[in-house]
Order: C-alpha cells, then structure tokens, then sequence
C-alpha cells in the first residue's frame, strides 16, 4: 500500500511540473522554418532542456543537421525518426510537417527558447529541492547538517548556472579546444601568459599567469611580504583588465580578471591604503599618520580618482568558515563576474564544526574546499599560508615544503607551492654595532663587509616556486620596495648571476 501510495504521489507530482509542451512545438516549428533561429539560441538551449523527450532529440538531431552545413527540414529530418516509437505514437514523421504548420512561433523563436530553457531550470530546482527535503529528512548519525547545506548551496549553483546535474564529463574535443586557446593566448601575448597576468614579467615567464581552476599557494614567514605580494598582484590583474576594457578587448580575450580579495586578516581600508600608497608612490607609514605635503595630497587624490572603476572587490569578514567563502564566492562570480579569487590568509580559515576538534583535519578540509572552488568556478584561487617556525631555527632560512604549516594536504592539494624569502629581513637581524670613535680595525672592518653584503640585498625579493604541476620549479628574483609595499621586475642589471 505504501509503494502504491508514493507511486500515486510520485505521479502527481509528475504532472505539476514547469513545463510547456505546446511553446517547445511551436519553437521547434519556427526552427524547421528558418533555421537561423538556431544560431541565437544553441548556445544557451541544449536538448536536455525540453520536458518532451522527442522534442530533444528533434531538436538535437536538427543540430547535427545544421553544424554538417546541411538544412534542417521535416524532409531531411524524417529518415531520423521513422522507427522513432514516440514519433509513431503522434502519428509518425508526419509530426514533423505538423510542427511547421503554425508559422507563428518565427516572431517571437527567442522568447519560446527563452521559456524553455526557464521552466527547465525550475525543473532543476524542484529536483533540487526534493534532493533537499529527503536528505534533511534523513535523521540517522552519520549525517552531518552542516554538509547537507553545503551541498545544497553547490546545487543551487548549479542550477543558477545553468548546469545539469549530472554535468561535467567534457570529451576530448572539448578538452583539446580549450587547451589550445590557451596556447594561443599565450602566443598572441608574445608566449609569456596563457593565462591571467600577474602584472610581473618574471614571475609570468616561470608561470604564463595564473590558470583556470588552479589553487596557487603562496607562503612565507611574517614579514617576508605575503599580503603586499598578493596585493599586487590582484591589483595587476583587475587594473589590466580595467585598461582592456579601455581599449575595447572582450572580456574572454582579456589578460586580466574582476578580482575578490578575502581578507581575514586586514580592513578593506588598510588594503587600499596599501594599493594607493603603491601607485601614488608614498609611504604607507606616512599615509597612516597623515605626514604627506600638499603634493603628496595631489598624487593621492589622482591616483584614488584613475581607480574609482577598478574592478577589485574586498570582502574584510573575519572568521569566515570555508563553506561560507565558498557561498560569498559563488555570488560574486554570478553577479560580478569574477575570474580571481585571493584569500589572505588560509589558517585564519574555519572549516566545518565536526572537524574543530583537529586542527590538521581542519586544514585539510579548508585546502581541499579551495582547491574544490577553483575547479567549480573555473578560476585561479590564491591562497596565502602561514609557515611552522622551524623555518627560523635553521642555518639556512629560505623555506621548504616540508614548512608548510599544520598539514600536508596543502602541498597535496596545491596546483602550485610559492615561497616568498627577503634575505635581507635575515641579514638585518646580524647587523654588527655601527662603528664609533672607540672601535677597532676589526670591528671597522667587519661592519664593512656585513655593509657591503647588505647592499646587495636591499630591496630585493626571491619567490621559490618548489611545486608546480603544470611547469618547472625554481626561483624568481624580485625588486621589493618596503616603503610603498610595490614588488617589481629586477632591473636585468641587478640580476644574480645565477638568474
């Protein structure tokens, strides 16, 4: 009696579904008609998306028609369907020429398309939300509600997104295209970026940018320069792709990206303090006091005005959970358009209750849910990273991967590993006392050479790239100005001969 009963509700519920057969004839119709109106809608309406399962594959198969050169036509579609059972149900292939009776639906194709593709997404969503409703009813202990939500928040995405449910299987062709975009691209650039710039030229030749769905560590000791590193670059990427705008190049075509900065640990202020101070060329610290002159004012109020578009969004919330960045950065990208994601900086990352009770399970999950963003959002996601201090206990301070702190499944689950080391932040710690009238020869001399040595250090920066999955390691070398937080190109006069 109770599988009867849910088999009468199942069916009930079948017949309240969003749909409107006779809109998809109509539609279909006009298609058969003048096939152009396939060239306005294919892109956005697939076959998947008509409730009549035989007007998917009509439609369908008219699109095989029209991508071999070939029109589409109740004559050249009827050798198709002549064994079709549905088809012999309303009749046979005659259906075909029954669709292009009515030539009404050639005024309004794009709307009918449009309604289809709609009622569809409700279709999504009652399928979404009765996933939803079994689930929460599912009351035994191994499920975790806090995972429930998280996976209806992925789903509701999806269909936000236009996506199937069970989509994400692309063939080889598929795979191949957009490889080689990417080549050309990079080729089209003067082979350095094939993907979003970083705004320096080095770190783009190691790189060629930063690509789609992958998950970019970068990370350091406090004071290495982590934050102003980022800040650069998400400035780089968002003011390239502001001057693109500019010049008229579409957005696909664009080396730059609409950047979201998530900042755990600064005020969205202090960052723009930052990146003003970097483009207006004066010093933070005097920023923060208010110590500029009138010029300095000017240069400010400039530099402010030149930015007021730039299309860098700052999310300051503190102690966000990894589920709720991910909720932030779905929206963003829905609403903005968003292709850079920086999180600054991962441990200041909560992840889900059940696993606070374990700070590398934590970490873990916090990894895995960034790495799990950038392929579901198809964008680069930078995140920054604390590391263990036994890094300052060594002779040698330049980090390793084994520093990275409280877990390994950083390393894992990172497309990329970038150290940012400044050996002069080390090499002040041993600075011997300054020289006076009572000094020796020896100290004299010793204060020299370490003046000398210190010489060659000021103002420069290395990034260790010691993991890179899609290209080779090693190291690039920086220019690094602390006072306004800006790193740069090496002049190639200061290069180290290693370079």
């Amino acid at each position: 009696m109770a599988e009867l009963m849910r088999f009468q509700n199942d069916e009930h519920e079948e017949q309240r579904l969003p749909r409107n057969v006779e809109a998809e004839a109509t539609f279909l119709g006009a298609l058969l008609i003048d096939n152009r109106v396939a060239e306005d809608v294919q892109i956005r309406l697939r076959p998947e998306h008509f409730y009549e399962p035989l007007h998917g594959r009509i439609y369908e198969q008219a699109l095989k028609l029209l991508d071999k050169n070939m029109v589409a036509t109740p004559v050249t579609l009827k050798p198709y369907f002549e064994s079709d059972e549905a088809m012999r149900a309303l009749g046979g292939p005659s259906y075909l020429a029954k669709l292009t009776g009515d030539g009404a639906g050639l005024i309004g194709a794009r709307d009918f398309a449009n309604q289809i593709y709609d009622l569809a997404l409700l279709r999504e969503l009652v399928s979404v939300g009765r996933t939803l409703v079994e689930s929460a009813l599912d009351t035994s202990e191994t499920v975790d509600p806090k995972e429930q939500i998280e996976e209806a928040e992925t789903a509701l995405y999806r269909v936000s997104e236009g996506e199937a449910q069970e989509g994400g299987v692309s063939s080889f062709l598929q795979a191949s295209t957009e490889a080689l975009t990417n080549v050309e691209r990079a080729f089209n650039s003067g082979g350095k970026v094939s993907g979003i710039t970083t705004g320096l030229s080095d770190v783009n030749a190691k790189m060629g940018g930063l690509h789609r769905s992958d998950l970019l560590i970068l990370a350091g000791r406090p004071g290495m320069g982590k934050t102003s590193l980022a800040t650069n670059i998400a400035f780089n990427a968002a003011h390239r792709y502001l001057r693109d705008m500019e010049d008229g190049i579409a957005p696909a075509d664009s080396l730059g990206a609409k950047t979201v900065f998530f900042s755990l640990e600064m005020s969205a202020d202090q960052l723009a303090t930052r990146i003003l101070s970097e483009q207006a060329e004066i010093s933070s610290e005097k920023l923060r006091m208010g110590a500029i002159s009138r010029d300095d004012m000017h240069r400010l109020a400039l530099a402010s005005r030149e930015l007021q578009d730039l299309p860098l969004f700052i999310d300051d919330t503190p102690a966000l959970t990894i589920a709720a960045l991910r909720t932030r950065a779905r929206r963003l990208q829905r609403r903005q358009g968003i292709g850079l994601i920086v999180v600054d900086y991962l441990q200041l990352l909560q992840g889900s209750g059940r696993a606070n009770d374990n700070r590398v399970n934590e970490i873990s999950e916090i990894s895995r849910g960034l790495k799990t963003l950038a392929k579901e959002l198809q964008v680069p996601v930078i995140a920054l990273s604390q590391l263990s201090r036994q890094v300052e206990s060594r002779e040698d301070k330049r980090p390793q991967l084994s520093d990275l702190r409280e877990s390994g499944s950083i390393e894992q689950d990172a497309d990329i590993v970038m150290f940012i080391f400044r050996d002069e932040y080390y090499h002040l710690a041993i600075r011997p006392d300054q020289p006076d009238g009572n000094s020796t020869p020896e100290q004299i001399a010793k204060y020299s050479a370490w003046e000398a040595d210190h010489q060659s250090k000021v103002n420069k920066a290395t990034v260790i790239v010691a993991k890179n999955r899609q290209g080779s390691t090693g190291n690039i070398n920086l220019s690094f100005i602390a006072e306004f937080t800006k790193f740069g190109d090496l002049a190639p006069e200061d290069m180290p001969e290693e370079y």
